[in-house]
């Protein structure tokens, strides 16, 4: 968690950081590096993001209101139940980007027919076997798991996006074949979606 007010922290390295609840007002971050990281519930008002990347970051539940993202850098990003009334994606670029619950209406300059996002109103349906089904709730009773709450919605619903993301990028199959041997593979707390990716692709 930091919390800056009207700061200059250009050029700075924030890979990796959990910045649950963080509150941060007026600071500059241009030109930063935001991969991997997650803004759960963080309030980020008035914050200039100019020139950031934000490769597999997770902003939910985030207040952006007001902040900066021009020419900013969104690869496989999740916002989900965000709220972004005056913030300003000029020219920024995406890839793979998904926009669930979220209030895109009061952005400006977002693309809503660009091809490399998806804007989801609620939760989407997710069609999955009963097993896999089975297998991802028996993960999430896993303590790291539940306290990261990347497979879980606030209502302790499962997140679709979530999976969705996993079946896309490894299938149902393999996701079957080593989904119990990722449970054993977690020993310590983590924050993003990314990190389980991560193991998953070692396993794989």
């Amino acid at each position: 968690m930091i919390n800056f007010k009207n700061m200059d922290k250009k050029n700075k390295s924030f890979m990796y950081q959990n910045l649950q609840r963080s509150k941060c007002f007026n600071t500059n971050f241009s030109n930063s590096n935001f991969d991997f990281a997650c803004f759960r519930g963080a309030h980020m008002k008035a914050c200039s993001f100019c020139a950031c990347t934000f490769k597999e970051t997770e902003f939910i539940g985030a207040n952006l209101k007001d902040s900066n993202f021009r020419n900013a850098t969104f690869e496989n990003a999740v916002f989900d139940g965000s709220k972004l009334e005056g913030v300003n994606f000029i020219d920024a670029q995406f890839k793979n980007t998904i926009f669930v619950a979220t209030d895109i209406e009061n952005a400006l300059n977002l693309n809503i027919n660009d091809p490399n996002i998806r804007i989801y109103s609620e939760m989407p349906a997710l069609e999955i076997s009963s097993e896999l089904r089975t297998a991802i709730e028996k993960l999430m009773e896993n303590p790291f798991v539940k306290k990261a709450r990347v497979l879980d919605t606030k209502d302790k619903k499962l997140n679709t996006i979530s999976v969705m993301i996993l079946v896309e990028k490894f299938g149902e199959e393999m996701l079957m074949k080593n989904i119990g041997n990722l449970e054993s593979a977690l020993d310590r707390d983590f924050y993003t979606l990314s990190y389980l990716i991560k193991l998953l692709d070692k396993l794989v």
